[in-house]
């Protein structure tokens, strides 16, 4: 991330998305899950055609993203999955303006509801951050330890 260059935020229903920008979300998806860590599992499941898909471009680059899916697409919650931030722009806090950026998307669509996540356990505390709850047991996930969480409006 380069202080000398703006974010550029969008959020697109995966019908508004061109070729060009559902390419460049797939890429960096499979690079950061896939291959950075390394986890092997089909990452395109079938959802991204209902999702809502927030990211930001720096430099005609995705940067953050994230995957925003309606009540009873993948939980009976509205759910946020598949967050990311590239390793170059890690540790600015561009991940708490990912997320606070689609939660608030998230109230101006489906407006105030439960939202469910599941979270990769070492990362619990940065979603308690944004109100998020621990609801189950540790569980693996591509061997990756995790946990559900959920977020309940006030």
């Amino acid at each position: 991330m380069n202080k000398n260059t703006a974010i550029n935020w969008n959020y697109k229903h995966f019908s508004e998305l061109s070729t060009l920008e559902w390419y460049a979300i797939a890429k960096k998806r499979m690079e950061v899950f896939i291959m950075e860590q390394d986890c092997h599992y089909l990452d395109l499941d079938d959802k991204d055609q209902e999702a809502y898909h927030i990211y930001a471009l720096e430099n005609n680059e995705v940067i953050a993203y994230a995957r925003l899916l309606d009540k009873g697409v993948s939980y009976p919650q509205v759910s946020i999955g598949r967050v990311l931030v590239v390793e170059s722009a890690r540790g600015k806090s561009l991940g708490h303006l990912l997320m606070d950026n689609t939660m608030s998307f998230s109230v101006n669509t489906y407006g105030k509801n439960n939202i469910k996540i599941s979270a990769q356990e070492h990362l619990v505390r940065f979603y308690e951050e944004h109100g998020f709850k621990v609801v189950t047991e540790m569980y693996l996930e591509d061997d990756i330890p995790h946990v559900g969480m959920l977020f309940q409006p006030s």
